[in-house]
């Protein structure tokens, strides 16, 4: 299997599902290897062609303070014309769960991979419009969650369990100062085509590896504290490393990320 070949997607995440290990390292690629397969160019293209052509009339949105179903319609295009998902065989809008519907459940070859939680584009988007969706994908066993207002583009992977684990992955502003490249590049990971093929995972891995709280527990780790210890002995004081796993949470780090 090449590795842009699809990997088809679970039907059902487990509750004790935990983020996978992080990749092995790669020999270095040959230059003829780093050149993106040509249908990763064309979905980009797409992406950039779509954000360039819609600018003004997203901004326009904005400034008459457009209602949600406005928006939708936008956010509807954006999925369809940038993202590359069929209106009809991709796409459950209302999509009901238990009694209650999620805005969107967005498919690939009839697999639910995704939710999506839509806001009227002058809302603020933040944590607390995870908490319906996020229970959402934990009973649907969807790993991927997109909340967005269509100006931003927030994504975060789901682990459940107890507790479920919220993972940000990445956040666009389709209004921002960021190049449309750049715009087109962290947008392309929700893509048909690229979340199809699970680009995004290796991503995610990146983001979870190097995340607040996963470095807080490296510098917590026995292993780093005994260093810290002998360095700090080095210079004259003999620390205790239960003191120095104090003092690095009161006094170095913040406390959102404990």
């Amino acid at each position: 299997m090449s590795a842009t070949d699809p990997v088809p997607f679970p039907t059902k995440q487990s509750s004790a599902a935990k983020a996978p290990s992080a990749t092995p390292s790669r020999p270095a690629a040959s230059p003829a290897a780093k050149a993106a397969p040509k249908w990763e160019l064309e979905c980009k293209e797409r992406i950039r062609v779509f954000i360039r052509k819609t600018s003004k009339s997203l901004a326009d949105l904005v400034a008459r303070d457009a209602n949600e179903a406005n928006t939708r319609m936008f956010i509807t295009d954006f999925l369809s014309d940038a993202l590359g998902y069929s209106k009809l065989d991709d796409l459950d809008t209302e999509y009901r769960i238990r009694g209650d519907f999620a805005d969107y459940g967005i498919r690939i070859d009839k697999q639910l991979v995704a939710f999506l939680e839509s806001k009227r584009a002058t809302t603020k988007l933040a944590t607390k419009h995870l908490h319906q969706v996020q229970l959402y994908a934990v009973n649907e066993g969807v790993a991927w969650i997109i909340l967005t207002n269509g100006v931003e583009w927030r994504v975060y992977h789901i682990t459940g369990g107890l507790p479920v684990v919220v993972d940000p992955v990445f956040v666009v502003d389709l209004l921002g100062p960021d190049t449309v490249n750049k715009k087109a590049d962290l947008v392309f990971y929700i893509s048909r085509e690229a979340l199809k093929r699970r680009l995004i995972d290796e991503l995610w891995r990146q983001k979870a590896a190097t995340s607040p709280k996963a470095l807080v527990a490296a510098l917590l780790s026995e292993k780093l504290l005994k260093e810290l210890r002998l360095e700090i002995k080095r210079n004259g004081h003999n620390a205790d490393e239960s003191e120095l796993a104090r003092l690095l949470k009161e006094t170095v780090i913040r406390p959102e990320a404990l």
